[in-house]
């Protein structure tokens, strides 16, 4: 069965992480958007920096209150002062859409809308003008995607934008619902000459592609290709709904409409030792140019998390270990430096967040199921996207400490009364969330 949730808590709270003094500050700054999760978040550049949030949904702890936003804010980092931009015409209230920069405009599709009585995906396209503060809903011309939420939406060096995958679900019976996990790609690009005119096309990449999944996360690297890291990809029988977390790395690259497979070299000694060993197989057409060669068997590591009320949790995680697979050892002994070992990177999860900065990406949190508990998770980790060679955990996860999405305590309800004018719904729905996983 899906996780079932006692205690929901969402959170407003913003942080800021110095990547020179490796540290995390939370800001305090008046008037902030009211608790939510499953929003979006874009920076740009205007007025000295601005972060654009718009919509998501709020769940009190106990769930008697459950609702959409269709509000939008902008926290101006200059002044570091937050301000509601209230603009008629916009999307109506949702989660799990996407929203991106491009040009001076806002860019924003799909999602989904859930209640006690029934639920909608959206593959609607609005735009915002970041000068005239202006909604306007987009009619491309063309076939575009089905309906769907927590896909990929990047814009391509060419000027286009990219729809990935996503998850949706439809009815197949009273009470049964069923989930699908797309893998289709489109581009939505501008009518030549035809300004505010766009066309849906649908396309069909070369290469590796990932494997079918859900709440993968999505970041753009210095060279402009399409970064897409973990995951999940679910077992759905009719009552149950099982999920295999992912950890991998793919690379999209639009100019030549290829998956890349993201490949790590390993630690330099490691490569040191195997350039004196065997000549290594040349690289696949579809493996990522900067990667490294094939890894061999993972490792399985088993861990035991003794929760608050006494329940032990067996968590198994896999890592790849260094080195070419089925290669012999060379014949010189290996320097201290040189001893293999488990290589650090982030364990499976969906729904982490990432960023890129200096040609590093930053990984955090996240989230993965163990039996019926989701798991949250605040690791904090970084990879040199020219070298490609290992993981750097600048957090790492204490599974003692790990945070229970169900919790046993009993807390204040300190959301009561949250909500705003631009809310979409306050209706119960104690329900709605269960594969929030999936689909935002």
């Amino acid at each position: 069965m899906p996780p079932t949730f006692t205690k929901t808590f969402v959170y407003n709270e913003l942080y800021v992480y110095n990547i020179k003094k490796d540290t995390w500050t939370k800001v305090e700054i008046p008037n902030p958007p009211p608790r939510r999760c499953a929003h979006q978040a874009v920076v740009v550049p205007q007025g000295g920096g601005q972060l654009w949030v718009f919509g998501g949904e709020f769940a009190s702890p106990d769930g008697e209150q459950f609702y959409h936003y269709k509000d939008l804010w902008v926290l101006h980092l200059a002044t570091k002062t937050w301000e509601q931009v209230r603009s008629t015409g916009g999307p109506s209230g949702r989660s799990g859409h996407r929203m991106v920069a491009w040009k001076k405009q806002l860019i924003l599709f799909g999602g989904f809308h859930e209640s006690t009585r029934d639920y909608i995906y959206y593959n609607d396209v609005y735009a915002f003008n970041l000068d005239t503060f202006s909604w306007s809903r987009l009619s491309p011309s063309g076939a575009g995607p089905t309906p769907r939420s927590g896909c990929q939406m990047s814009v391509t060096p060419q000027g286009g934008i990219v729809i990935y995958g996503g998850y949706s679900k439809q009815r197949v019976k009273k009470d049964v619902d069923r989930g699908t996990q797309h893998s289709d790609m489109y581009l939505l690009q501008p009518e030549d000459g035809k300004e505010g005119s766009w066309r849906w096309t649908r396309i069909n990449p070369a290469g590796a592609k990932p494997t079918p999944r859900s709440g993968f996360s999505v970041a753009v690297t210095p060279n402009h290709q399409t970064l897409l890291f973990g995951g999940v990809c679910d077992e759905e029988e009719e009552e149950s709904l099982e999920g295999d977390f992912l950890n991998d790395l793919h690379f999209y690259d639009a100019t030549r409409n290829r998956w890349f497979t993201g490949q790590l070299k390993g630690p330099k000694s490691e490569k040191r030792k195997r350039r004196r060993g065997k000549k290594a197989e040349p690289e696949g057409p579809d493996r990522q140019e900067h990667g490294g060669t094939s890894a061999q068997e993972p490792l399985e590591v088993v861990r035991e998390v003794v929760t608050e009320d006494g329940t032990v949790i067996t968590i198994k995680q896999m890592f790849a270990t260094p080195g070419p697979a089925g290669k012999p050892q060379s014949n010189e002994e290996d320097s201290p430096d040189e001893v293999g070992g488990p290589v650090v990177e982030p364990s499976p999860r969906s729904n982490a967040m990432l960023a890129v900065k200096h040609g590093w990406l930053y990984l955090y949190g996240g989230m993965f199921e163990a039996g019926d508990r989701q798991i949250t998770l605040s690791d904090l980790y970084c990879l040199d996207l020219q070298k490609m060679q290992e993981w750097t955990a600048l957090v790492e996860m204490d599974p003692g400490t790990q945070e229970w999405l169900e919790e046993s305590d009993s807390e204040e309800d300190s959301n009561e009364g949250e909500g705003t004018e631009d809310e979409d719904s306050g209706e119960s729905d104690k329900e709605a969330g269960d594969v929030l996983s999936r689909q935002a």
